[in-house]
């Protein structure tokens, strides 16, 4: 790795924790929330998702993909984003505050370039626990990446090791949301949980039995209120200081009973077999076998289709209000903001959904989660503003229910008026 790419990387991070802070903060910095939020942006600024939480099934449903779209998304860790190009032939601009996130999505580019069976992408990004995807790395993948990312992921960690080294490792099993998931099955097995058994369970009603036995106990011992009460505890999952709050408003019992309502879902309301979400919550993998679950885009059926349209996506590392003000008037068809307005005050929402409305052609669709079942934008975000766009209140509702990662209080759908598309 050359000295400029070492540089280039390291500006890529300087970047990030100057976006993430600028995102994050809301308080006084010597304040507890100040401090709270400061911690959250260090936190959140390397790899935190190996794995997209958010469901590009349900996604897809929303969007009502056509070919020539232009998506705008927010990359986290690009698996939505290559699973949408099974839907349609389109145009995907990814953007992302986390530079790491950005050198993921353009190493996953930069294999389906290179690679031409689809049994060694899986193995790279689906298994992820094999030297061999070190090798084929270096031989294969590394002299056709941008400097920047192959600057990051030939960086070495507090390990010593280069950070490409994590797909001989279990890749799924690190970064903020990876450690977090490790950190549950200790803590629960500690108190007499286990969350892999749930991976036994044969039928729903197993799910529940093995729920009810192995993982609802858990939320009434002491130590775990206790964790759940301190914002910084929940960092793993993603959740900001803003966030937690209002995700512990959403209900009766609070940030417990709101917590104990999310994974009683993702443990009981879909079969455990089909959902590779919970594969991943509760045996920290994908599942094995030939009818193993796995995103839209690392299914084999899909292979060829991604490979073929995936020079249509482009990342860039900004924020989207500062990506959507380069992009001409009635330019985008689809949004997809994640769960990222959740951490925005009331002028962030409103310069974001100004630049959406001016950026939108007619018809054009916003997808986003919220932690709480909030509709989160009205009174807030003006009228002037938000009446040009139909909330689709019933679709919305149905498409939270099927949202396979349970861990979302709200999905949500916005259309922009006019001639549909």
């Amino acid at each position: 790795m050359t000295q400029q790419a070492t540089q280039t990387a390291r500006a890529a991070r300087r970047m990030t924790s100057s976006g993430l802070g600028q995102a994050v903060r809301r308080s006084k910095k010597l304040s507890k929330a100040g401090m709270l939020e400061w911690l959250f942006a260090r936190a959140f600024s390397g790899l935190v998702y190996p794995q997209i939480w958010e469901d590009p099934v349900v996604d897809m449903a929303a969007l009502e993909l056509k070919a020539g779209d232009h998506v705008v998304a927010i990359a986290s860790g690009s698996c939505n984003i290559l699973s949408y190009l099974t839907a349609a032939p389109i145009r995907v601009s990814a953007v992302d505050l986390n530079a790491t996130h950005i050198a993921l999505g353009r190493l996953k580019l930069a294999a389906l370039a290179r690679m031409e069976r689809q049994e060694d992408f899986l193995r790279f990004f689906g298994r992820a626990n094999e030297s061999a995807n070190v090798a084929l790395y270096d031989r294969e993948i590394a002299p056709h990446l941008d400097a920047v990312s192959r600057g990051y992921w030939e960086g070495r960690g507090l390990n010593g090791r280069r950070r490409i080294n994590l797909f001989a490792r279990g890749f799924h099993r690190y970064g903020l949301l990876g450690r977090f998931i490790g950190t549950g099955h200790v803590l629960a097995r500690l108190l007499g949980g286990n969350p892999k058994a749930m991976l036994a369970a044969r039928d729903l009603a197993e799910q529940r039995a093995l729920y009810d036995r192995h993982l609802a106990p858990v939320f009434e011992r002491r130590l775990v209120r206790w964790l759940v009460r301190q914002p910084a505890s929940l960092y793993g999952l993603g959740i900001p200081p803003a966030q937690y709050k209002a995700l512990a408003a959403d209900g009766e019992d609070g940030i417990l009973g709101a917590l104990k309502l999310r994974l009683e879902r993702l443990a009981c309301g879909f079969d455990l077999k089909e959902n590779y979400f919970a594969q991943q919550a509760f045996g920290r993998r994908y599942g094995e076998g030939p009818d193993a679950a796995f995103p839209p885009y690392l299914q084999k059926r899909h292979f060829a289709v991604v490979k073929e349209r995936a020079p249509s996506v482009s990342h860039r590392q900004s924020a989207v209000t500062s990506f959507l003000e380069d992009q001409p008037a009635e330019s985008c068809d689809a949004y997809v903001l994640l769960d990222a307005q959740d951490w925005m005050n009331d002028a962030d929402l409103t310069a974001l959904w100004s630049q959406i409305t001016r950026t939108a052609r007619p018809g054009a669709r916003v997808i986003f989660r919220t932690a709480a079942d909030e509709r989160l934008l009205p009174g807030r975000v003006p009228a002037a503003i938000l009446d040009q766009w139909h909330y689709e209140e019933e679709k919305s509702r149905a498409l939270c229910r099927r949202d396979r990662s349970a861990i979302y209080g709200g999905f949500h759908l916005y259309v922009l008026k006019g001639q549909a598309r």
